[in-house]
């Protein structure tokens, strides 16, 4: 895969972000998008632990082990406290998925506070994310097709993020949203599509926002235990209507689908992604035998 790194970047104007990020969906690094937010002094483990430490929690494990659905489902509860020590302690690939702390506890969503670089970010809808070291989720892009503010508050996270425009590369799932590509154990003899595909790669760390443009595949990764939280912005006109469709349409077609056919409807999706990535190929050598 080619990968480039992302730019860091302080103290730019909205225009200057719309012009150079937004409209050409370019990912960047903030390094002062929660600049005086009081959450950075705030928030740690013992902190949470005090405040939030008795909430029951649903606990998510590998997405690879459902690779047909959109996210695995919880393979545990335990206090929010007990996850904490857990992911202190030791590696493990327990996560904690679009975590509502920040609804069930609003003084803490209230010491959140967002550099506005850009119009329509939905700061009334944060999500909390906690994941221990080595953990990852799987790729994908999100649903609803909005801009993404990932900001670590704790830990280390390697992102790759992949423009749209690579989807058959990274073996989509016709009708849903991620594909089967392993990127965490990376075999080219049986996914050799991912070769060929473009895109960036970064670490991020305590205080530092990547923006994510609508309809770009991340995959991320756990480079130690931690937390972030994420807040959307809302997109251009055209991909809010596709992101309408995602939601009302496609996602519920593929459900019915699958209740209907089961293991043959699966079958298929991975038959055709892999059609679809030979294609693809085809199409690049081409273009690289005419220039």
């Amino acid at each position: 895969m080619n990968l480039q790194p992302i730019q860091r970047v302080e103290g730019l104007t909205k225009q200057e972000f719309t012009e150079k990020f937004i409209r050409t969906k370019t990912p960047v690094i903030l390094k002062d998008f929660i600049k005086g937010s009081p959450a950075i002094d705030l928030w740690n483990y013992d902190y949470f632990k005090e405040v939030a430490g008795d909430l029951i929690v649903p606990v998510h494990g590998s997405e690879n082990a459902h690779p047909d659905m959109v996210h695995s489902a919880p393979m545990a509860k335990m206090k929010f406290s007990e996850y904490l020590d857990l992911i202190q302690r030791e590696p493990t690939e327990s996560r904690l998925f679009l975590f509502n702390l920040l609804i069930e506890k609003p003084e803490i969503r209230r010491q959140l506070v967002f550099n506005k670089i850009t119009d329509n970010i939905l700061t009334w809808l944060p999500l909390m994310f906690f994941g221990g070291g080595g953990s990852s989720t799987r790729n994908h892009f999100d649903i609803d097709m909005s801009h993404v503010f990932l900001t670590q508050f704790h830990g280390e996270k390697k992102v790759t993020l992949f423009s749209n425009s690579n989807s058959s590369l990274l073996y989509k799932l016709p009708y849903n949203f991620h594909g089967i590509g392993d990127m965490k154990n990376l075999d080219f003899e049986k996914f050799p599509a991912l070769k060929y595909a473009n895109g960036w790669e970064c670490v991020i760390r305590f205080g530092e926002t990547l923006f994510m443009p609508s309809g770009y595949w991340h995959y991320i990764q756990y480079v130690t235990g931690g937390y972030s939280v994420s807040v959307r912005a809302l997109s251009s006109a055209r991909d809010r209507v596709t992101g309408f469709s995602n939601l009302v349409f496609t996602r519920n077609f593929d459900n019915a689908m699958r209740k209907l056919l089961k293991d043959k409807w699966y079958n298929y999706k991975v038959k055709e992604a892999y059609n679809r990535a030979e294609k693809a190929i085809q199409q690049l050598e081409q273009h690289r035998s005419n220039a």
